[in-house]
């Protein structure tokens, strides 16, 4: 599980993508959530501006990241 580090109260689901390189644009997000299956905490999720907080999960396939809070 890789972890996602936020200095935040939270990052939304298309800025965490951004943030782990799984997208490279946020013009990608759109169609990156319509042909993959992205699931946070175990819901399928289709919205881009989802907020994500500290202990939230993001599991894409095999891949599985951790929202984790950092202090700074």
């Amino acid at each position: 599980m890789e972890k996602i580090a936020i200095y935040t109260e939270y990052i939304t689901l298309q800025a965490a993508l951004k943030l782990n390189n799984v997208i490279h644009s946020g013009g990608e997000i759109k169609h990156f959530l319509m042909t993959e299956k992205v699931w946070v905490n175990d819901v399928l999720e289709t919205r881009r501006g989802r907020k994500l907080y500290p202990g939230d999960q993001i599991r894409i396939g095999k891949d599985t990241f951790q929202i984790v809070k950092e202090e700074g």
